[in-house]
């Protein structure tokens, strides 16, 4: 609810040219300084928090009812909160879900992030659109006690995400296989006994719903670090390398993961897959340049529009920077473009079975517009084995 008269307000939003939001806080105390950007989507805030893309943002929700279905564990896609802090209009009330574990502010508390609430949403998802993704400091402070300019100043002094390779700090640690498939009535996650295909997938901030998705198209999955090399990948013997999704920018991860691309790309002719942060170091791998966008793409209800065959899909997207289709050379052609500004959203290469798209085939705004993605990958292998 919003602050009544008189109510002192518990925390504060504070961006980079100075304008100051007050509102009450929930969560972890403290103060989180990252970039702001507004995400539309009506439900999906545990998964929008968990995600990796998120990794140094703070996410406002347009949908005023955030935490009204409560928290649990079968909705994380990692294992923590990764997004810096959110940004809601309406406290969170007391869950009403069978599904409920939990209540979302002890959910934040207890993984150390930051939440404001009372905050006119409207007017400042206007100020992000016009301005571009701000630079801003949150801070949560029960007392009621903020310095304005010292708050100020911290977003002031954040260097932004351009030119940051955050896919480092979310990657996993080691290389781990993976075999749980997509939830489904009555067995929910069950595990993938009967693959057909060995995939590699590069964990530059892996969703594990993405991870399923594999294992539910019959792949056999073997997840290594954003850093891993071309020998390391081929050690496995993949049939297929797929490259997933994460943070920051992509021209920064690219340093050492577009080398690694191009070097499979000669010594195999195996299918490649790319989503999100992937499809962009794919792009640039191939050739193509990618540009910082002025608020990016964050939401559950984007309209893509297949060019090769008239189809439009509502997707979920996560993204602050965008493959540049002007810059696409010989041989890769643009399959995908979002219909709200006409960015790119997709490209494959003429000559063999390597393809990516921006947004996230594997969550269900459509709700099952985009699972051919995925078949897709494994009928390329099939062929390939053929």
């Amino acid at each position: 609810m919003p602050l009544s008269q008189g109510q002192k307000p518990t925390a504060c939003l504070a961006l980079a040219d100075g304008t100051i939001f007050y509102g009450k806080g929930f969560g972890a105390t403290g103060i989180t300084v990252a970039e702001l950007c507004f995400n539309t989507a009506m439900t999906g805030y545990q998964e929008i928090m968990t995600d990796p893309s998120y990794a140094g943002q703070i996410v406002t929700f347009t949908f005023p009812h955030i935490g009204n279905t409560g928290v649990n564990p079968e909705d994380d896609e990692t294992a923590d909160p990764v997004a810096d802090g959110m940004v809601v209009k309406w406290d969170p009330t007391e869950p009403s879900n069978w599904r409920s574990a939990g209540e979302l502010g002890d959910w934040l508390a207890s993984r150390g992030r930051i939440a404001i609430g009372g905050i006119d949403t409207r007017r400042l998802t206007r100020v992000i659109r016009a301005r571009g993704a701000p630079h801003a400091a949150l801070q949560h402070d029960p007392e009621g006690n903020f310095d304005i300019e010292a708050l100020v100043a911290k977003a002031r002094a954040f260097t932004g995400l351009v030119g940051l390779d955050l896919a480092k700090g979310v990657t996993c640690a080691q290389t781990y296989r993976w075999d749980e498939m997509r939830w489904a009535w009555p067995d929910g996650f069950t595990k993938q006994t009967e693959a057909r295909h060995k995939v590699v997938a590069i964990d530059y901030g892996a969703k594990r719903n993405i991870l399923r998705c594999l294992a539910s198209a019959g792949c056999d999955v073997t997840v290594l670090p954003a850093t891993a090399t071309a020998d390391e990948v081929l050690a496995h013997g993949p049939d297929g390398l797929f490259l997933s999704n994460g943070p920051g920018d992509p021209a920064a991860t690219g340093v050492y993961a577009v080398p690694m691309i191009q070097d499979v790309m000669k010594r195999s002719g195996m299918p490649i897959f790319g989503i999100c942060l992937g499809h962009q170091i794919l792009s640039i791998a191939l050739g193509a340049t990618t540009v910082k966008m002025n608020h990016g793409h964050h939401g559950a209800n984007h309209p893509v529009k297949d060019l090769e065959t008239g189809k439009v899909e509502i997707t979920s997207m996560n993204h602050g920077f965008a493959v540049d289709s002007q810059s696409l050379p010989a041989g890769v052609t643009e399959t995908h473009v979002s219909l709200f500004d006409g960015s790119n959203c997709g490209i494959r290469m003429t000559d063999r079975p390597v393809f990516s798209v921006q947004y996230h085939p594997e969550a269900s705004p459509g709700p099952q517009d985009s699972f051919y993605l995925f078949e897709r990958f494994a009928a390329s292998m099939d062929k390939v084995a053929s």
